[in-house]
């Protein structure tokens, strides 16, 4: 039976990035996102391109009973989840001494609740069977703080504390946890921004990133990956 990596928001941006290059390299594919559309068409492309299956369900990530239910779907397949990508995230601009408390509540759901729940009912199957890897995508937000993204910066350094609590809880079980964080990625997030595109990292990099840490040897691990473009941050 092949391997199975299970992505978060895979559609569009890293995830789907990531799910390309696993894919090509013989993974199985488990995927959610809002529009079960684009989940269609990510699985008649990679399946026509890889010998790989995708398993996909519409999920809203930033709603719980969304994704208890993509985590019972996931349930239904009987495979072993070999590496989870929590994957989901948004950005919405906004101070802290001005923004609207809502739009933290929305990204603290949709930014950490959501891979808390994900980490939580797949990292206790990997525990059980001492073995498997989770990839929690933060940010460069996660560790540097700017003007105008209060809340997103907030529910970034949460998943990084969140994610470096899984890398002691899970250690001693032989499952590998690393932190992920990109600076800007050219993603749909970036969309009518008036930057050259070359400004931007790939997200094709990240997913390399990711991987490589992956195909180390199980007797070590890359706790934090941060990745910048070549010029800085934006």
């Amino acid at each position: 039976m092949k391997k199975l990596i299970v992505v978060t928001s895979g559609t569009k941006g890293i995830g789907r990035a990531v799910i390309r290059l696993f894919a090509e390299h013989g993974f199985d594919v488990a995927t959610c996102a809002r529009t079960e559309k684009d989940l269609k068409k990510l699985k008649k492309e990679i399946e026509a391109e890889y010998e790989s299956e995708v398993f996909y369900h519409p999920t809203d990530m930033s709603v719980q009973s969304e994704v208890n239910t993509f985590i019972s779907y996931l349930k239904t397949l009987d495979r072993p989840v070999d590496v989870l990508v929590n994957n989901t995230g948004f950005f919405t601009p906004g101070g802290v001494l001005d923004e609207d408390f809502s739009n933290l509540s929305k990204m603290m759901d949709t930014n950490v609740y959501s891979a808390f729940h994900m980490s939580q009912a797949i990292g206790k199957e990997m525990r059980r069977r001492k073995k498997g890897y989770i990839f929690n995508v933060c940010s460069i937000a996660s560790i540097v703080a700017y003007a105008n993204g209060g809340s997103y910066a907030i529910t970034k350094h949460a998943m990084l504390g969140m994610s470096r609590v899984l890398r002691e809880e899970l250690k001693e079980h032989n499952v590998r946890v690393s932190s992920v964080m990109p600076g800007a990625t050219l993603t749909a997030s970036w969309e009518g921004v008036d930057l050259p595109e070359e400004r931007f990292m790939k997200a094709e990099d990240v997913a390399e990133a990711i991987f490589s840490a992956y195909t180390m040897s199980p007797r070590s691990v890359v706790e934090e990956i941060i990745i910048r473009p070549q010029l800085g941050d934006i």
